[in-house]
């Protein structure tokens, strides 16, 4: 059996277990667990609990806020690596601070601020917000959701430096940016855990989603070390995979299937669309991201190995890398369909967030073709479009992850933190910067880096000038991308002070499942089901007469 099936059964294998364990509530297994569990999370800090507050929705405010700020961060490393690519000299003023990066070293960085600040961040925030609400409790532990977005920020500010210096004073700093992770995720699961534990009722599949996403980075971890996939250059790969298949893919299904249904006011279209997508993120291997592990390795302090699989796991991999089409297309339809349902309550369809959700699921499918090309590629070894993968990786992560991560957040702004945006011009404005610099930016890059392709295969040593021209235009365009990760941040920070409070009989609520559904003809179950009914849904006869109308008196 080869090590890449072996490390993807002990991975489904755990996520199995999981959901039986939970299911069937022997998952904690006392009242002495719990209580254990929240004496972890706030008694065993001491004093430092006494630093942040314990209001309803403080844990998810601290988390999203500090997204925006990563977001805007890492867009403006994005921004200054792309810059130096064409130009590297432009930075050697700052040569006499101490500061000389690399276009490598500032790309590295902008990934990092990018996927694990502000996407991470955002996810995470979503659901500490979503889980309660869906399973009609409260958050275990306010205090400390809001106390541990600060240590997780700390430990991506660490791996920012090891980005740029990976050694200090002989201490690996990327390790110490790992170990600050994966305490600060720890808290983050075992409190949701016992939000869980206190449930009313069963688990909607958007529950699922999101608990499942958050306890996939374990499931990676135990099938990466107990197989020693990790110190392996396939291995590494497989695991890069798994992280973005497991954590990044399903809590984005998750929190932008809950996030387009509360924003529009309409009911999920298809439940089984999003099953089709649990099951789909579980078991098939997502291509967006890069094309090799070196990121794990740098994670672990450990040496990066080759890529070099046989014949049978190229096989294995590329087939469910094809599969990740279905997860991919049907989150892409279910979400687009419940935004555009017939039944909205009102909602504004083209106000903050629904924009950018809408922007990030109609651009997930090419994204993913480029991605799975660039990915097949790589695990065969030809490598003959490998000068695309940094565009294509970009674009994964501009196009698809960044929109809907930010477009759930400003979706559920209002319910998370009691006030509106402050300026909803403000907002529009910085989608089309957004919108306009990631497509046409990205673009020029990736046709750029098509033509130096073109002239390395044909053997000419002399640079293109339009190759050059269209790199610096590209960087130029992109560059409003991080305008509008400004403008962003400042709007959802000003409106924190100055947006318009939000009343409780105004708060939106979740509308996963509608909760009636009028009969007006004959008609079969499982329309009333895809309408978005439950089994809690009342059906509620409406009478319909042949007879000729009068007029109204008024």
């Amino acid at each position: 059996m080869s090590e890449i099936f072996t490390t993807l059964a002990v991975f489904w294998l755990c996520a199995f277990v999981f959901y039986v364990l939970v299911h069937r509530g022997l998952w904690i297994f006392s009242d002495v667990a719990r209580t254990m569990g929240m004496f972890m999370l706030e008694k065993a800090l001491g004093p430092g609990i006494d630093l942040v507050e314990g209001r309803t929705g403080s844990a998810a405010r601290a988390w999203i806020m500090q997204s925006a700020l990563w977001l805007m961060i890492g867009g403006l490393f994005t921004f200054e690596g792309m810059w130096l690519a064409h130009e590297p000299t432009a930075l050697h003023s700052l040569s006499a601070w101490g500061y000389d990066p690399t276009a490598d070293t500032l790309a590295a960085t902008g990934k990092a601020a990018t996927a694990f600040g502000g996407i991470t961040m955002a996810l995470v925030g979503c659901g500490l917000h979503i889980l309660p609400n869906l399973l009609g409790t409260s958050l275990a532990s306010e205090r400390n959701g809001a106390l541990v977005s600060f240590l997780y920020s700390g430990g991506v500010f660490v791996t920012l430096v090891g980005s740029h210096d990976p050694l200090i004073l002989g201490v690996k700093v990327m390790v110490v940016g790992t170990g600050i992770h994966v305490l600060a995720m720890t808290a983050v699961v075992i409190n949701q855990l016992l939000t869980v534990a206190s449930r009313v009722g069963s688990i909607p599949m958007p529950a699922w989603l999101i608990l499942l996403g958050l306890m996939a980075e374990s499931f990676n971890l135990i099938a990466g070390i107990s197989t020693g996939a990790i110190n392996d250059g396939d291995g590494q790969w497989l695991m890069y995979r798994l992280q973005g298949s497991g954590f990044f893919f399903l809590s984005l299904a998750g929190v932008v299937l809950y996030a387009s249904s509360v924003a529009s006011g309409n009911a999920l279209w298809s439940r089984t669309l999003v099953g089709a997508t649990l099951l789909g993120g579980l078991f098939t291997l997502n291509p967006f991201g890069a094309n090799h592990g070196t990121l794990v390795a740098d994670l672990f302090g450990i040496d990066a190995g080759e890529m070099g699989m046989s014949s049978n796991d190229t096989v294995i991999v590329t087939f469910l890398m094809a599969l990740a089409s279905v997860p991919v297309i049907a989150l892409s339809a279910n979400t687009m369909l419940t935004m555009r349902g017939g039944n909205s309550s009102g909602a504004n369809p083209s106000g903050a967030g629904l924009v950018e959700i809408n922007f990030g699921v109609m651009a997930m499918i090419p994204v993913f073709i480029g991605s799975l090309f660039v990915q097949t590629d790589a695990v065969s070894g030809t490598d003959a479009i490998s000068g695309l993968s940094w565009t294509i990786e970009e674009m994964s992560r501009w196009a698809v992850m960044v929109p809907l991560s930010l477009g759930s957040v400003l979706a559920l702004y209002p319910s998370i933190t009691g006030r509106q945006l402050a300026s909803a011009s403000r907002a529009r404005t910085a989608f089309w910067l957004m919108s306009g610099a990631v497509l046409l930016g990205l673009m020029l890059n990736l046709t750029s880096s098509a033509i130096d392709m073109a002239l390395l295969d044909a053997g000419v040593e002399d640079p293109s000038s339009l190759s050059h021209e269209l790199a610096v235009a590209g960087s130029v365009i992109f560059y409003f991308a991080v305008v509008a990760m400004i403008l962003h941040c400042l709007n959802m920070v000003s409106g924190l002070f100055r947006g318009d409070i939000i009343g409780e009989g105004t708060e939106v609520a979740s509308s996963i499942e509608a909760d009636t559904y009028n009969l007006a003809s004959a008609t079969t179950v499982s329309r009333i089901l895809t309408s978005g009914a439950g089994m809690d849904t009342v059906v509620v006869p409406v009478g319909e007469s042949d007879e000729k109308g009068s007029a109204t008196d008024l």
